[in-house]
């Protein structure tokens, strides 16, 4: 990865800015900072301001891991679109969405039978429909908590597409689209010739790897080398920044 605020970052902003992108945001860890209990996650008022700006001039899209309704009360404006759930959530399909619930409930049953060893391991349960987490950034021995949830994920009555976060073990069903999905279908449905996607985490690294090379992906965080993002930003504090000068551009080349 480069980092973005160099000559050859801010080359590769213009050049696709100029093509009218898709604007395509992660929300916790990118456009909202970490913080110690997820419910206290907001976007601040000036980036949630930019974006609102942005988003009058071009599609904006916020492709989160939280559910679509948890996320808009979050954000300070208004995008062209809200996928949730790693990208399993997205309105459009009603049966489709209830086949992805559905397929969760083993783990939801699996859940309930282990509720008291979750409770003393401080794992907190966070069921979104299409998706379950299991946060332990508050255990007071994240080991032990990992070793829950392993073995959890050994039960034979389970299924399911697993992946970490940052404090967070996932679960989606098999069949469930992640975010390269997501953001190539959103693409194609408001008529993009291509997209600028920004994340932060494992669950955003599909969209790194599965993006054409017109595309521009940015990393938010030094935490993986290995990112297959373009470009990187160090933290949500750098994103705001980064909102600033793309709305500066953009202005620059509205249609008269």
């Amino acid at each position: 990865m480069q980092y973005l605020f160099t000559p050859e970052g801010e080359a590769a902003l213009v050049a696709i800015l100029r093509r009218r992108p898709l604007l395509a945001f992660d929300f916790d860890g990118t456009l909202a900072p970490i913080v110690a209990r997820p419910d206290d996650a907001r976007i601040s008022r000036r980036a949630a301001a930019r974006l609102g700006s942005l988003a009058a001039r071009l599609p904006v899209a916020i492709v989160t891991g939280r559910a679509v309704e948890d996320v808009r009360g979050r954000l300070g404006f208004v995008p062209r679109y809200v996928v949730g759930s790693h990208g399993a959530e997205d309105g459009l399909d009603p049966a489709g969405a209830e086949l992805l619930i559905r397929a969760l409930d083993p783990l939801r049953d699996l859940l309930r039978d282990r509720a008291a060893d979750l409770s003393a391991c401080g794992i907190l349960v966070e069921d979104k429909g299409q998706s379950v987490a299991l946060h332990y950034r508050q255990a007071r021995s994240r080991s032990r908590a990992l070793a829950l949830i392993h073995d959890l994920l050994a039960h034979p009555s389970l299924s399911l597409h697993s992946f970490a976060g940052k404090m967070v073990v996932n679960f989606t069903g098999r069949a469930a689209p992640d975010k390269a999905h997501a953001v190539q279908a959103l693409v194609a449905r408001c008529g993009a010739s291509c997209a600028l996607f920004a994340g932060d985490d494992v669950n955003d690294e599909p969209v790194f790897v599965a993006a054409p090379p017109d595309w521009l992906t940015v990393r938010v965080g030094r935490d993986d080398p290995a990112s297959r993002a373009q470009f990187l930003l160090e933290s949500p504090v750098e994103m705001a920044l980064l909102l600033e000068r793309m709305l500066t551009l953009v202005t620059r080349t509205d249609p008269v």
